[in-house]
């Protein structure tokens, strides 16, 4: 919720080009947000040094780490599943591995996973991941290793991530970790920490490496981009310390962002996820003003009412949220906006969930992330609010969410019917291997035949049809961001 699922990615497990020297096999899978996949490839940037090469034969690893999300309780049953798979694997095949817990789940299961149920041997929060040669060293000499401490400076903007999987033309890369907004039904800042941001030096340094070798957009990415606020280092909340002089020489995010447009006018640039409290108009105006930073933001709203929005200690009232939509539009007229909206959160209402649906027909979303609501141990929600919603309730009002969501994205789809747009080719289409699919500044999926174009070009297409979600058309030459 605050954060991006993308389902069809769940439990991927990672690979990359073999280390040559390197003797142990790693197999390392990734649940929950973009945050986690790419926390997966600093961990084995830092294990390939340590020896490790990655493998998707899951029997023959010295070293197994699921990398866990604790958003929302199918994931945590999912991982919980996967665990019991290792662990029959090291009984009847392979009694030497190791196997390892990272990210959220890791910080709020620790006692559970190793002393009680033993089905692991070692436990790393999201800012330990250095400290994993040591905890390697303990397992390897027959001791549980864990260190769950969270960090007030670890940006992890030394370690150039090993890119897993990768398309050679879409990377996230991270600007900030944890957050301070303290949403009722979240856990992240207490399985991630308060926020922090990286140098910005560090992280145009990145997007230099990733543009030398041929990527063509980036996704700068943080559980809260907007807040980024680099000072020097530390905690966004202790910047009320800093000395002038730091304050004068400051970066927020729309200097940030800025600053890797103009370094790179031929990269795209996206970014997620905002908070509406935290979104500055600065931003829209750096959006509008350069061509390479794409017109589409998620804007996570969770609910309608102002009431539910309120229990949810979201910091925004439902008339502000409409105000900042009302400015995006007017500054970014073809502004894509996406959602994450909760269904059946503690008290909510009828008249709490017609506010949901007629906040969705005044902003008109292009698409969303929708989910019933489910308590998640450790949060304020949990503690202190009864799960009074029935079931086939939160359902139902889901159902109406996706609904009302369907007829919203084809409406935005259908605005593209004959308009020629740029569209950066991603992979070929899953559907045919005659056509290309990539999308468009604005987040929307097009597919066109292939012809003589190549992943990676930018190309114009002609939009002659379209489904719900995917625009369909010819592409009639390259794009202006195409550089060769």
């Amino acid at each position: 919720m605050e954060k991006e699922i993308d389902e069809k990615k769940q439990g991927t497990s990672l690979v990359l080009e073999n280390k040559e020297g390197n003797t142990k096999k790693l197999f390392i899978e990734s649940y929950g947000c973009a945050m986690n996949f790419s926390d997966s490839e600093i961990v084995a940037s830092i294990l390939t040094e340590q020896g490790y090469n990655t493998t998707q034969n899951l029997e023959e690893a010295d070293l197994v780490l699921v990398n866990t999300c604790s958003i929302r309780d199918k994931a945590e049953m999912t991982v919980r599943k996967r665990l019991e798979k290792y662990n029959a694997v090291k009984r009847s095949i392979n009694p030497g591995m190791k196997v390892g817990v990272l990210g959220c789940m890791a910080e709020r299961l620790k006692d559970q996973f190793l002393e009680q149920e033993k089905i692991v041997d070692m436990v790393v929060g999201p800012d330990a991941y250095k400290d994993l040669p040591n905890l390697l060293k303990e397992v390897e000499e027959g001791r549980d290793a864990i260190n769950v401490i969270l960090s007030k400076d670890e940006t992890y903007g030394d370690i150039a991530p090993v890119r897993l999987n990768s398309n050679g033309v879409n990377a996230f890369v991270s600007i900030t970790r944890g957050c301070d907004n303290m949403c009722t039904f979240c856990v992240v800042p207490f399985t991630r920490g308060r926020e922090r941001s990286r140098e910005p030096q560090s992280i145009i340094e990145e997007i230099q490496d990733l543009w030398n070798r041929g990527f063509k957009e980036v996704c700068l990415l943080g559980q809260n981009v907007d807040s980024y606020l680099w000072y020097g280092g530390g905690l966004k909340k202790d910047f009320v310390k800093a000395t002038d002089m730091q304050k004068a020489t400051a970066t927020d995010f729309a200097q940030l962002l800025e600053q890797c447009s103009i370094a790179f006018p031929k990269m795209r640039f996206r970014f997620s996820t905002s908070n509406p409290q935290d979104m500055h108009e600065e931003v829209l105006h750096v959006i509008a003003k350069y061509d390479n930073v794409c017109n589409y933001i998620h804007l996570p709203v969770q609910s309608g009412s102002t009431r539910i929005l309120k229990e949810m200690n979201r910091q925004h009232t439902r008339e502000e949220y409409m105000e900042l939509v009302d400015k995006i539009k007017r500054i970014i007229p073809d502004c894509s906006i996406s959602q994450d909206m909760i269904t059946g959160f503690p008290t909510e209402t009828e008249e709490d969930h017609q506010d949901t649906l007629s906040l969705m027909e005044y902003v008109e979303y292009d698409f969303g992330y929708m989910f019933a609501y489910s308590e998640r141990p450790g949060t304020l929600a949990a503690r202190k609010m009864e799960d009074d919603v029935p079931e086939e309730t939160k359902k139902r009002r889901l159902q109406e969410v996706v609904d009302l969501q369907q007829i919203l994205s084809e409406k935005r789809t259908k605005r593209f019917l004959g308009q020629t747009v740029e569209i950066l080719i991603e992979k070929e289409s899953k559907k045919s291997d005659q056509h290309w699919s990539g999308r468009n500044s604005e987040n929307v999926v097009a597919v066109f035949p292939k012809g003589d174009y190549k992943v990676g070009d930018f190309v114009m297409v002609k939009i002659s049809d379209c489904t719900t979600a995917t625009l369909i058309g010819e592409a009639v030459g390259y794009g202006p961001m195409q550089t060769n």
